[in-house]
């Protein structure tokens, strides 16, 4: 289990949502490069970039940005937002992204998870779920859908899918906690797990190593880095049991 800090990419910039509602929106840095070169010097051994312009248009649109801190950073990058044919994912994997997550296309379009994962590899295809009370919400969590997330997990491990990021998203952004029971359930499909949204505190961060047993493969932590809540190496410390 690993703690993945978090950029999110949006004009460029770094900024937080709350919610997901772009209308609620904190510029926390011009440049994400130099974010991304911070969390790496603090020892995170994965980034996670997602681009918000491209999560709300349907395809990618701060690929220099990804490009650049691709080229800055040694650690992998995992990457998402607007990602809806192969071609995209060849392009990111070319300019030095290690995982793509595939989102909205997962639930518009499973055929072509199956063939990332035939094509490009399992462990370099990520899926995110993104849910609200329970059901999937899709094209940067605007639309609502009745597609239960769990039963979504399922569907992507049939096709191949061998990790999911699980998002609930009345809980991202409001550093209120994860959603554990939701966390829990999600598990229960044998996927590996990366837990997103909520995390607000060290005691947080210590009930999610709890669960790893369960299949939690890793942890995204975002606002409460940028606000101070947590440090990245008090997170580290805790979550991978080694000073960063």
């Amino acid at each position: 289990m690993i703690v993945i800090p978090a950029i999110d990419v949006k004009d460029g910039r770094c900024v937080r949502l709350y919610q997901g509602r772009a209308d609620q929106e904190t510029v926390y840095a011009e440049d994400p490069v130099e974010i991304a070169l911070t969390w790496q010097a603090q020892g995170a051994k994965r980034i996670h970039v997602v681009d918000l312009d491209g999560a709300f248009e349907g395809r990618p649109r701060n690929l220099d940005v990804v490009r650049r801190i691709a080229e800055a950073c040694d650690v992998p990058i995992q990457f998402g937002g607007g990602i809806r044919n192969l071609a995209a994912i060849d392009e990111l994997l070319a300019i030095g992204v290690d995982r793509v997550i595939l989102g909205t296309v997962a639930v518009e379009d499973p055929a072509l998870v199956h063939e990332a994962c035939r094509r490009f590899g399992s462990e370099r295809i990520l899926v995110g779920i993104d849910a609200r009370h329970g059901r999937v919400a899709v094209k940067g969590w605007v639309q609502s859908t009745q597609q239960d997330a769990y039963d979504l997990a399922l569907h992507m491990k049939r096709l191949g899918v061998t990790e999911i990021v699980f998002t609930d998203i009345s809980r991202d952004g409001t550093l209120e906690g994860p959603a554990f029971d939701s966390l829990e359930r999600m598990c229960g499909t044998g996927l590996k797990v990366i837990a997103s949204g909520g995390v607000a505190s060290l005691d947080d961060l210590r009930r999610l190593r709890e669960m790893a047993h369960m299949g939690i493969s890793g942890v995204i932590v975002g606002k409460a880095l940028y606000t101070g809540d947590v440090t990245l190496a008090e997170a580290i410390e805790i979550v991978e049991g080694v000073p960063a």
